[in-house]
């Protein structure tokens, strides 16, 4: 969205009353193709083109979003959400962030923009070719489809702090889904990627393969009997047990005393030699940007550092409310204030590899799907749905379902030991993971 118009949008807030103001604009087209069986299902496209403004009276503030970016409706936006300001609530801590925490000079180039619109025919072929491969794998006898996906978008934030930054990504997204069967049950399995540009995409076909695989792998899966044993989460969901420290150590979880973790700043928290860190600034990252969403210089930082909890993630609100600095995670959509997020958050990996960590365990399970967790972020009991595979002598034995791992989050974290075997693939990423003890509700 042109800079000029938000800076209209900016000074005409202030001249309805607001004492500061921040707008939004974001831009974004894309492309969704699905086939299934073969067939073409599903044509999906989207072109949108937003504006969010958020203003403050005092310690009072508002926000309100909208599609519509004519000058009529942009009078109409500026003059509602400045009534809907003098009518908020007073927040002591609400405020654009300090100019002197604002990114400046030349914004971090992280080559998350590839200018490649690929044709419709091109993500019907590329869609095809994955659905095929997942089909063509023996024990296949269905599919939930292939997709291909493309988007580009941009994100320009401008504010009466003196921060005008603009932020343009491209996506692209590959996937399969294969559903295998016999004479005791069906199984499905799936297998995609998304990535910044489009020639970091695996092959198709392998893709699909990998996917029809998984599904014909699981036939089989047999109930266990409920036990304590070791567990071992495969990297490609490992980093679902990032998502709980996540929330335990955002600003807002802390400042409200809801946090499992709100005594251990400063204090080991993963064993010795475990490191997580976040990294805003990795090349062509899925979670990458030069500046956080108030406008905050960000970079890399080590949440955790050979087992310590060194900081929390704040934005300016919850940095003031706890009387430290922003750390440079605001996360926001176009209206309502600011939350916290991490950008590319990484389980540094360890030495072994999943094999050599299922030798050393012996005997457990290996978790390759998860759903329906549950969290008490008070307490950091914690415990999910699962299906794997129970291994013996170090050695995949059988496919198991309808299991619950459950387990404290700060005991498993104290005992948690990463693998070597981290792939990137999202914007959260872990290495196998290896916890030497947890409960396992089966039978």
């Amino acid at each position: 969205m042109d800079e000029n118009l938000l800076n209209d949008v900016v000074a005409a807030a202030l001249a309805a009353g607001a004492d500061a103001a921040e707008a939004v604009g974001a831009e974004r087209r894309a492309l969704s193709i699905t086939v299934r069986n073969g067939e073409l299902e599903e044509v999906e496209r989207e072109e949108s083109r937003d504006l969010g403004l958020r203003v403050f009276i005092g310690q009072r503030q508002a926000s309100v979003s909208g599609s519509d970016v004519s000058s009529e409706a942009r009078a109409k936006l500026v003059a509602r959400v400045v009534a809907m300001a003098r009518l908020a609530p007073e927040d002591p801590y609400a405020s654009l962030a300090d100019p002197e925490r604002l990114a400046r000079g030349p914004l971090a180039d992280l080559d998350l923009y590839d200018p490649a619109e690929p044709e419709p025919e091109a993500l019907e072929a590329r869609a095809r070719i994955a659905e095929a491969a997942a089909r063509a794998v023996p024990k296949v006898t269905n599919s939930d489809g292939g997709s291909a996906s493309w988007s580009a978008g941009q994100w320009r934030i401008v504010t009466t702090a003196g921060f005008s930054g603009l932020h343009r990504a491209s996506s692209f997204s590959l996937g399969a889904s294969a559903i295998a069967g016999d004479a005791d049950g069906m199984e499905t399995g799936y297998d995609g990627r998304s990535v910044r540009w489009q020639g970091d995409l695996p092959d198709a076909a392998a893709i699909g393969t990998e996917a029809g695989s998984r599904a014909a792998g699981r036939l089989g899966a047999r109930k266990i009997q409920s036990t304590t044993a070791p567990v071992i989460f495969e990297n490609r969901l490992a980093a679902s047990l990032l998502g709980p420290l996540i929330g335990a150590v955002s600003g807002p979880s802390i400042a409200r005393g809801t946090s499992f973790l709100k005594e251990k700043l400063g204090q080991p928290v993963f064993a010795k030699g475990v490191a997580v860190t976040d990294d805003p600034h990795r090349l062509r990252g899925l979670g990458s940007s030069p500046f956080d969403d108030e406008g905050v210089a960000n970079g890399k930082i080590s949440l955790v550092d050979d087992g310590v909890l060194t900081t929390w993630l704040l934005n300016t609100s919850s940095a003031r409310q706890l009387g430290l600095a922003t750390t440079g995670h605001a996360s926001r959509g176009l209206a309502g204030p600011p939350g916290v997020g991490p950008s590319n958050l990484t389980l540094v990996p360890g030495t072994r590899s999943q094999a050599e960590l299922m030798a050393d365990a012996g005997a457990g399970l290996l978790v390759t799907s998860m759903f329906g967790p549950s969290l008490n972020g008070n307490t950091g009991d914690w415990s999910v749905g699962c299906s794997g595979f129970w291994f013996e002598s170090g050695q995949v034995a059988y496919p198991v379902n309808e299991i619950t791992v459950a387990g404290n989050l700060i005991d498993i974290y104290a005992r948690l030991v990463p693998g070597a075997d981290l792939e990137i693939r999202g914007a959260s990423n872990a290495p196998s993971i290896l916890v030497d003890n947890l409960a396992i509700a089966g039978l």
